[in-house]
């Protein structure tokens, strides 16, 4: 094997696998279920496949426009304006991503200086605070705590400084599985008011929000939409998580910087697929039924613990559980998570990965984005943990 002749100083000192690799891992070399990564185990629709194939073959295997095929640009205004009643511009105010992480490492790249503070909710997506780091930023983190996990706007408005120059957020929340409210955009719009923050929306879980509620997105918000960079992901919203593809919309001075990036370290999107896409997003049913699916799955899931000795917190929205364990076990919960797959055969994800500290609550993070005979067999063996 070639070994590499000199020192490697690392710009990510501290990052190693993550830990939704490492449980997957786990669960295939365990045999067991895997309730740890953020995936479904079911196909989309057979038509979806049969429009790609379809572009295919009529010649659309080319580089697409950098910003994205026009056709699905065009349906993502559509979908925008119809669901948040704001109309962004199809040529300067929408691109086409190499799903929704690219996305927000781009944002970030492309509109954090050295210096600059970004402000995130913890427990975080794992991905912010190395794009955060990468790009010479400071991250600062507000805690959401458990049981609830609410933003404290008081904190929040003690942290913004003169060298706060984004705010990342994340609803529907992972892993939490909370979801902001109207007051909770309010209080944002109000902090960021007459000043350069810019707003990152991962909005990826969108379509997934529970018991009637409605998700409130920043490109609702008048005031925040003129701030913001939305984030959303055709592979939550259509079962596609391999495909990779999802979108921003921001107003155009946004949009440019954005891009200035966007074109060096993606370019473009694989064509065949968006066009695929653009077709599929004709039927609106098909993103304004998913709060339902989810739902079913989500109460199938929990009424399957019913009994169980896991605690079982709240979930407003994503396709997420959060569970105490105390009942069952004292340990850690990443050592917990480990035993859990080894022992009982169930694959879950420990809440601790997603604090830069390690903060352990006791609460792990279940996946029920499964087919029902797969939340059946890991409910089953759930029950028997004593």
């Amino acid at each position: 094997m070639p070994h590499f002749p000199a020192p490697i100083e690392s710009r990510l000192p501290t990052v190693g696998t993550t830990i939704f690799t490492v449980m997957s891992r786990l669960a295939q070399e365990c045999g067991a279920i895997n309730l740890s990564q953020g995936f479904p185990d079911f196909n989309a629709e057979d038509v979806l496949f049969e429009r790609v194939a379809h572009w295919m073959r009529a010649g659309f295997n080319q580089y697409a426009p950098m910003a994205g095929c026009l056709p699905l640009r065009e349906a993502i205004v559509r979908k925008v304006e119809s669901l948040y009643g704001t109309r962004y511009d199809v040529e300067h105010e929408v691109t086409v991503t190499a799903g929704a992480t690219q996305a927000l490492f781009t944002a970030v790249s492309a509109l954090v200086h050295a210096g600059d503070e970004v402000i995130v909710f913890e427990p975080v997506y794992d991905s912010y605070g190395p794009a955060i780091e990468l790009a010479g930023g400071k991250v600062v983190r507000m805690q959401l705590r458990a049981p609830d996990y609410r933003p404290d706007w008081a904190a929040v408005a003690a942290a913004i400084g003169p060298r706060t120059r984004m705010i990342m957020i994340n609803s529907p929340h992972n892993p939490t599985a909370t979801v902001w409210s109207a007051d909770d955009l309010a209080q944002l719009a109000a902090l960021t008011r007459n000043t350069g923050i810019v707003v990152v929306s991962d909005e990826v879980y969108e379509h997934i929000v529970f018991d009637g509620a409605a998700h409130q997105s920043c490109a609702a918000h008048p005031e925040l939409a003129a701030r913001s960079i939305v984030v959303s992901s055709f592979g939550k919203t259509y079962h596609i998580t391999g495909w990779k593809v999802g979108y921003v919309v921001a107003p155009r001075e946004l949009m440019a910087e954005f891009r200035k990036v966007h074109q060096f370290n993606v370019f473009t999107v694989n064509t065949p697929v968006q066009l695929a896409l653009a077709d599929y997003m004709a039927d609106a049913s098909r993103h304004l039924q998913l709060s339902a699916f989810y739902q079913a799955k989500r109460d199938y899931f929990r009424a399957g613990l019913a009994g169980a000795r896991f605690e079982l917190l709240p979930s407003g929205g994503t396709y997420f559980q959060l569970a105490r364990y105390g009942a069952i076990s004292d340990q850690p919960d990443t050592a917990f998570c480990d035993w859990l797959t080894r022992e009982a055969g169930v694959a879950a994800i420990p809440v601790s990965a997603f604090f830069a500290d390690g903060r352990d609550e006791g609460v792990i993070r279940f996946c029920f984005a499964k087919n029902e005979n797969t939340l059946a067999a890991a409910c089953e063996r759930l029950q028997t943990l004593r």
